[in-house]
């Protein structure tokens, strides 16, 4: 199995914690986040990783290397500074070709405590594009998605007022794409993100769910990296009681 990580971002919302760095390299106890998300990765024998970097890429390539040390093999697919947004990083990556028939696709600022071997049997082995979702009622973020009977009937991003907004379900952070739905979906070049492909997928009844139990992680805000670094504090200090414990290094 093959992840897409999107790294290229430029972190505005963070600046304040991680100044100039990447988000990718947040320290967070000691270790830059990128680390805790490659390991998680070998966890779940997803040891074959398309780092998609851009904003201080450099940077990122030089912590993290060829990934040896944390148990996965990387490749690098770099936009340098013309950075195309989530969807035209994705299709730099097919016509480099660097993705396999089917993938996961995660953000770079998110850590999910799950196992990934399930959400990969329900788009039958990243046959049919699936995005992993959890019952949200807006708890952690604003709710995006309506889903029913395995399937994500919407996913909308656009919806910003709170009290018009009927969704229930929210984008988890990880979801897998057949490589083609990429090269169809986008054109060469195009600066793009990738919500309006999985909303298209949506309206038009091809985008499966995946639906979540456990709560994400994300250190894209202020708020979301201090709840974060809670939880790998837990996580060190109780190890026996996490199935997904971390590693120290």
């Amino acid at each position: 199995m093959q992840c897409v990580i999107l790294a290229g971002g430029l972190g505005t919302r963070i600046k304040g914690r991680g100044g100039d760095l990447p988000k990718a390299l947040i320290p967070v106890l000691g270790k830059p986040f990128i680390v805790y998300q490659l390991e998680w990765l070998a966890r779940q024998n997803v040891r074959r990783i398309v780092l998609s970097i851009g904003h201080r890429g450099a940077a990122i390539a030089q912590a993290v290397g060829d990934g040896s040390p944390f148990g996965v093999s990387i490749t690098y697919c770099d936009e340098g500074e013309n950075l195309r947004g989530t969807g035209g990083a994705l299709r730099l990556a097919a016509d480099r070709d660097l993705l396999d028939a089917g993938f996961f696709v995660l953000y770079g600022d998110s850590y999910l405590p799950i196992e990934l071997a399930p959400l990969w049997h329900t788009s039958e082995s990243g046959r049919v594009p699936t995005m992993a979702v959890m019952q949200n009622r807006s708890r952690w973020d604003r709710s995006n998605v309506v889903f029913r009977d395995g399937r994500v009937v919407l996913y909308d991003k656009s919806v910003v007022d709170t009290a018009k907004n009927t969704m229930d379900y929210i984008d988890y952070g990880v979801s897998v794409l057949p490589r083609n739905v990429i090269t169809e979906g986008f054109s060469a070049g195009e600066v793009a993100d990738l919500s309006t492909l999985l909303n298209r997928l949506s309206v038009d009844g091809k985008l499966k769910g995946h639906e979540i139990f456990e709560r994400f992680y994300e250190i894209g805000s202020p708020q979301g990296l201090e709840e974060f670094e809670e939880l790998v504090r837990n996580q060190l200090n109780h190890p026996a009681s996490h199935q997904d414990g971390f590693t120290r290094r």
